[in-house]
């Protein structure tokens, strides 16, 4: 038997993976979210209830998948104190979504534990498309226990469920993808940037680079994107400057220097004290194109 499915955090990923799941027969009984009519919206949509307390969002499922924006948005759910997921959080599986940082899931799992739950982070390494698909790369980190019940839900998300190991391990790739991930965007940014202003046919340029050594992912998502100025959110400016810094923080912990990070992570907190950052990622290039810049 399925089981009962809630959602903490509507917002494009959650609202997407909720709609996939409830495609996939499950029985999705209950949507939060702070921003109360993103919640009432999905609610309506999808038959599930619009749960005015997180305890209540307890009440209502057994597998409670949380899709929220950073840190402090994960320690609010699970405070140790007030409304929380943690109050009727017995027998409770939480599946943890959000870029959040690696010590932060350690302390949810704590807590979830202590509170006599089980906690599962999934770093998701896709976008709002693939959440709708079900075709998410899914990474996660936790006991083989959560990860073996959550296991059936995953897939139906996925297409690519890989278990990383133990609870924050998960976190810390995810970190490093992004990282990675950035620091291309704002490459290719400057590269086409560059172009732009040589008075090259930025066409021709992103076709020679996908046959040469500046091919990469980032090309084939982002690339028509700057030339044409369409920056429709997939992952915001703003997300890329909060993930470039999870990973910068473990590069510090580990006493390492990472440059191209560093820079990479000041681009883009230019990007978002510009006004940019609710755009995609791609729109960095506002930053590197000639006769671009600030709204």
């Amino acid at each position: 038997m399925k089981e009962t499915i809630a959602f903490v955090g509507v917002g494009r990923m959650g609202a997407n993976m909720a709609r996939r799941l409830k495609d996939q027969g499950y029985n999705v009984t209950a949507v939060f979210d702070n921003h109360a009519p993103l919640a009432v919206e999905l609610g309506a949509e999808i038959g599930a209830e619009v749960a005015k307390t997180l305890a209540r969002v307890n009440e209502l499922a057994s597998v409670i998948v949380t899709v929220v924006t950073d840190d402090k948005a994960m320690r609010a759910i699970f405070a140790e104190q007030g409304d929380s997921l943690l109050v009727g959080a017995t027998g409770k599986l939480f599946i943890n979504c959000a870029t959040v940082s690696p010590q932060v899931h350690l302390d949810v799992e704590a807590l979830a534990h202590k509170a006599g739950a089980e906690s599962l982070e999934a770093c998701m390494a896709s976008s709002i498309t693939q959440a709708r698909e079900g075709t998410l790369y899914l990474m996660t980190g936790g006991t083989d226990a959560a990860f073996q019940r959550a296991e059936p839900t995953l897939k139906d998300l996925s297409i690519s469920l890989r278990h990383i190991g133990a609870t924050g391990k998960a976190a810390q790739v995810k970190a490093l993808v992004n990282m990675v991930m950035n620091i291309n965007t704002a490459g290719l940014a400057e590269g086409l940037g560059l172009g732009a202003s040589l008075g090259l046919d930025l066409t021709m340029l992103r076709e020679v680079f996908s046959q040469t050594g500046a091919d990469s992912r980032v090309l084939k998502t982002d690339g028509e994107d700057m030339q044409n100025r369409d920056h429709s959110c997939f992952f915001s400016g703003a997300h890329a400057a909060k993930d470039s810094g999870i990973a910068l923080s473990l590069a510090h912990e580990k006493g390492l220097n990472l440059p191209l990070a560093e820079a990479t992570k000041k681009q883009y907190d230019r990007m978002v004290a510009e006004g940019f950052g609710d755009l995609d990622k791609s729109g960095i290039a506002e930053l590197t194109f000639p006769n671009r810049g600030k709204k």
